[in-house]
This record gives structure tokens, C-alpha cells and sequence, in this order.
């Protein structure tokens, strides 16, 4: 597929917006033609506009540097000049509800990082491998809506991203429940460790409304696509803990799990190599080739180093063992600001163009 999208990013100076800025420099498929932010930024080229925040390790793309970031608040200029949008924006949860109902009620499609539509009933939640089938009740939404292409879909919580995939291809051993304690990076919170100095020989074990979003996405994830809307499942349990820990970037989990019929290691060791799911099927550029990279070393994985396993889209498990309380235990990293959030935003957007919801 020819680079044919048009698209916007609306959050552009943020820390995840800035990732997108990153990613779309050289996408095959998708064109960045508008960078949108807050009011106070909007009229400055964006570099500027993004000033001592820039936190990516390379330069602003060249393409960036030579545009004029607008304002978020008001669509219209959008209209017919853009396929779709992605939205990161760091606004109180009504606010971004609004903008993003604002832009999809315009007819502009939104691809969104943030949490605000989670859990309304027909916007579909979706990690790429897992449940693309949830976007069937985009239909429903633009019913709901009065559309004919706006829509909003979202990617979830970038924690989950280094536990659900791992449990998802055992459920069919029968997952009954699981404890999950999450290590994330600074980044997760937008910071650095020049803008983060209390992170720094320390560890903070709370992450405002993060336990909550651990517990109960899952849930919609596993849920099924019923009546316009996703039901979400009665199971498997989830009992989570989030700490926060002086990394940069890559976020870890420590997870414990109760099967009604307990798997054998090489039963789930099999389950994980070889589990694919669209997005491998239909190669989408972003998507990598081996979803689930399983590491023999004891004392991995580890952010700093498996971080950016497959350009930081697959995820990494290790130290696979019995549990004298559960049945087993493991370790699981992903990248928390590519995987977890605008590389999952992108590999989503590629999935709903293949199946054509930007037409």
C-alpha cells in the first residue's frame, strides 16, 4: 500500500505526541500534514512550540520543523484535509471526551492514546493481536454519533501491554485468575529525570487511577462484540499493583497465574512462540514479526535491554516458573511510550486502514 493517509496529531508537544512526530517521519502509509496543540502553542512553528521539552533521542523530523502547530480545540480546519487523527493530549478526562467526540462528530476519524473512552460501551479498545474484531461496533458508535466516517477507537493502558499479550495466549488452558505488579518508567508519566529529581534512588508505589485501569481493561479486551457494544468478560481476575521506578522507558511485570487446568512449561512456551495474530498475517509495517520473544537468561528481561525488542513493538517474557501458590509465574517488558502508546496507536491505525475505516 502506497503512502496515501493524511493525517494529524493532536497533542503534537507532548512526550507521546512527540513519538508520533517520530514514528510518521518515515511511515509508508501515513502522511503527517497537521501537528495540533494547546492554544499557548498554536500560531508557533513547532519547534518552538516544543522548545527544551523535545525528549526523543533524535532530532525533530525535518518535515516538523517546518510546520506551524494549531490549536487543538476546533476541528474545522481539519475537514477534508486529513484521513484521520491521533490524540494524545493531557487534559481532565470530560475535556478529552469532548474534543474527541468533537473531531469524530466532524468526520474526522480519531485514533487515540488517551483513557477517556475506555470504557464507553461502542468505542472499541484494541491491542492489535489480541482483539480486532472489537471494531466491528464502530458502526454502532457512527449510528450513535450521526456519521458517516468519524469514529473513535483507543489503544489501552500501556502497562498492560507486558501482561495481557503473554496471557492471552493461555487462556485457553483456562487462566482462572492472576496477580500483576507493574514496574513503569518515568515516561509512562511524562517525565524525564531532569523534570522527574524524586524518582532519582527511589521507587513511588502509587500511579494515580493506574491499579483500577489494570484490573478492569482486560476485561473489556477479553469481552465480546455484542449488540453495538463490547460486553466485557466475567474473567480472568486480575489483582494488580503499579509502582513507579527511576527507568526512562520499558515498563516490566511481575506476574503470578491460577489455571483451572495447569499447562505444562512447554505448553505455554509453545503457546507464546507460536502465537500470531492479524497484524502479522497482513504484515502491517509497524507489526513485528515475532509477537512474543520468550528469553532464557535468568536475570531477563530487562528494560534497558529488551526495551526495543523488534523496533519496541513485541514483548519480551522470561523466568518462567512454578508457583508454590499459584501455578505459575513469569516476567514481562514492553516499551511502554512505543508498544504501549503511540507505536500501538500507529500499528492500530494500520489495521483499521487495511480494513478500510478511513475510506
Amino acid at each position: 500500500m502506497a503512502k496515501q493517509y493524511r493525517v494529524g496529531i493532536i497533542g503534537a508537544t507532548g512526550m507521546v505526541g512527540q513519538r508520533f512526530v517520530s514514528l510518521l517521519a518515515d511511515h509508508p502509509w501515513f502522511e503527517p500534514v497537521a501537528l495540533l496543540a494547546s492554544a499557548r502553542s498554536a500560531g508557533k512553528p513547532y519547534p518552538e512550540a516544543v522548545g527544551i521539552k523535545w525528549a526523543m533521542e533524535t532530532p525533530i523530523p525535518a518535515y516538523a520543523k517546518k510546520m506551524t502547530v494549531l490549536d487543538a480545540a476546533d476541528p474545522r480546519p481539519l475537514v477534508g484535509k486529513v484521513d484521520f487523527v491521533f490524540c494524545a493530549v493531557n487534559m481532565k478526562k470530560e475535556e478529552i471526551m469532548a474534543l474527541e467526540e468533537r473531531y469524530a462528530r466532524a468526520e474526522i476519524p480519531v485514533v487515540s492514546n488517551n483513557s477517556a473512552h475506555r470504557f464507553t460501551p461502542d468505542v472499541p479498545m484494541v491491542i492489535p493481536e489480541v482483539n480486532p474484531g472489537h471494531l466491528a461496533v464502530i458502526e454502532a458508535q457512527r449510528a450513535r454519533l450521526g456519521t458517516r466516517r468519524g469514529f473513535i477507537a483507543v489503544k489501552s493502558n500501556c502497562s498492560l501491554q507486558s501482561y495481557v499479550p503473554l496471557l492471552h495466549p493461555l487462556l485457553p488452558f483456562g487462566v482462572e485468575s492472576a496477580a500483576v505488579c507493574t514496574y513503569q518508567a518515568i515516561s509512562g508519566a511524562g517525565k524525564t529525570f531532569g523534570s522527574m529529581p524524586e524518582i532519582l534512588d527511589n521507587v513511588i508505589p502509587y500511579i494515580g487511577g493506574e491499579e483500577e485501569k489494570s484490573e478492569r481493561e482486560p476485561l473489556k479486551i477479553w469481552g465480546k462484540a455484542e449488540g453495538g457494544q463490547i460486553v466485557p468478560a466475567d474473567g480472568p481476575r486480575i489483582s494488580a499493583q503499579c509502582v513507579r521506578v527511576p527507568v526512562s522507558d520499558g515498563h516490566l511485570a511481575a506476574a503470578f497465574v491460577k489455571f483451572k487446568t495447569k499447562p505444562t512449561k512447554e505448553q505455554i512456551l509453545s503457546a507464546w512462540k507460536n502465537f500470531a495474530g492479524e497484524p502479522q498475517t497482513l504484515r502491517l509495517p509497524s507489526a513485528p514479526k515475532q509477537f512474543i520473544h520468550y528469553i532464557e537468561e535468568d536475570d531477563r528481561p530487562q528494560p534497558r535491554l529488551d526495551r526495543m525488542a523488534e523496533n519496541g513493538m513485541a514483548i519480551s517474557a522470561g523466568r518462567l516458573r512454578e508457583d508454590p501458590l499459584f501455578d505459575w509465574k513469569f516476567i514481562g517488558c514492553s516499551h511502554n511510550t512505543l508498544r504501549g502508546a503511540a507505536g500501538g496507536a500507529v500499528l492500530l491505525a494500520e489495521l483499521l486502514a487495511v480494513k478500510g475505516y478511513f475510506g
